[in-house]
């Protein structure tokens, strides 16, 4: 079966997106950092102009959920004086940069990330999310996280940039690296790249410089968990959702200098305490850790099921990755899991080994037949 249409854009600061619960507000910090004057604005603002919500997401920012069209101007306000907002709609849209959690300042992750972010204006027109992955540490982490121009270590050390499915990067210097971006850039534009939207489906690899070197990259490190971490401690969020009090309350309490956000719902304390918590995620066997559930109805005007009740009754009850979607355009995971449920029409589908959108096995089951069924598995 062929995914339902998304949403063919990401919403920003200055482009909020309607929800079922209010306008969605998304903030795309630079270098995926906030300091905690950034944090606590930005919780300030949640419960002041909105649900008290905040998501993360798997492109590593943080959005505000709930907000209403009359409390929009004053919350943008607020952002703005934080700090939190591009400079115009433009910019914000082409701010699509994910950085390693892990960098260090002043190292190549830094300088390359933020001469990007400066020179964005100087791509040509890219589909809405089209973005990068700047991962210059010793071995790349974000393998996993969605980009389509790649900035890595190859199996040599090398710096490489590589596009998203390709086996191999072109080597370069640091100083050539935004050239050979722009570069592929155009060549995605030139070659009718637009129509594909993304890299990976892309039929035509732009091309590289006649004569570029080729390196496969450097094996992956292994992902982040929570737990303490150098220079911090790392947290997880339940479904990538927390209240902006619960936030707050988590910061102050572990003596964090700042907060940096990754794209697995995870984010580091940087120079904080691991505390125990009741709302935040800090074992790293937590079963909720591989249970992916979108925000459900009512909040989603496409669900028609609560998702996210379901999927902690059940994280025990299954092994492996589970993902409980509100509609079939699995937004929570659009990847494989060997448990898929999907709502339709109040009632849940089961996919077993596959995605919202594939052929399910079981369909119109109640939550308590969902729970009888998969809980006898």
């Amino acid at each position: 079966m062929n995914r339902p249409a998304a949403k063919g854009w990401c919403p920003g600061a200055l482009r909020p997106m309607e929800s079922g619960d209010g306008l969605l507000v998304r903030v795309r910090p630079r270098l995926g950092r906030l300091t905690v004057d950034q944090v606590e604005a930005l919780c300030a603002a949640a419960n002041r102009h909105g649900s008290g919500l905040i998501d993360l997401t798997s492109r590593g920012n943080m959005q505000i959920r709930g907000v209403g069209h009359d409390a929009y101007d004053r919350l943008l306000v607020e952002l703005e004086d934080a700090g939190l907002v591009d400079r115009d709609a433009a910019e914000e849209a082409r701010n699509n940069i994910i950085v390693t959690p892990l960098w260090q300042p002043g190292d190549e992750t830094v300088r390359i990330a933020t001469e990007l972010g400066a020179r964005l204006s100087e791509l040509p027109d890219l589909p809405s999310k089209f973005g990068f992955a700047v991962d210059a540490g010793d071995r790349p982490i974000l393998t996993t996280a969605s980009a389509d121009v790649r900035v890595e270590r190859s199996t040599a050390g090398a710096l490489i940039v590589r596009l998203d499915g390709a086996s191999t990067g072109v080597r370069l210097t640091a100083e050539r690296v935004i050239e050979l971006v722009s570069a592929l850039c155009l060549g995605f534009v030139d070659t009718g790249g637009r129509s594909s939207r993304r890299m990976a489906r892309h039929p035509e690899r732009p091309p590289a410089d006649e004569g570029a070197a080729f390196e496969p990259p450097a094996a992956a490190v292994a992902a982040l968990t929570p737990g303490p971490a150098a220079g911090g401690a790392v947290y997880g969020a339940p479904f990538g959702s927390m209240a902006a009090t619960d936030l707050e309350r988590l910061v102050r309490a572990s003596g964090a200098v700042a907060l940096r956000t990754t794209p697995w719902r995870l984010f580091v304390l940087e120079g904080g305490q691991t505390i125990a918590s009741d709302t935040f995620i800090a074992d790293p066997w937590d079963r909720l850790l591989d249970v992916a559930a979108c925000p459900g109805a009512p909040h989603c005007p496409a669900a028609t099921v609560d998702t996210r009740q379901l999927a902690r009754e059940l994280a025990e009850a299954v092994t492996g990755p589970l993902h409980v979607s509100g509609c079939a355009k699995g937004c929570a995971r659009p990847s494989s899991a060997p448990i898929t449920l999907i709502g339709r029409a109040g009632k849940f589908d089961i996919v077993r080994d596959g995605r919202a959108w594939d052929l399910p096995q079981t369909t119109g089951l109640d939550p308590a037949d969902v729970r009888s069924q998969l809980g006898n598995d």
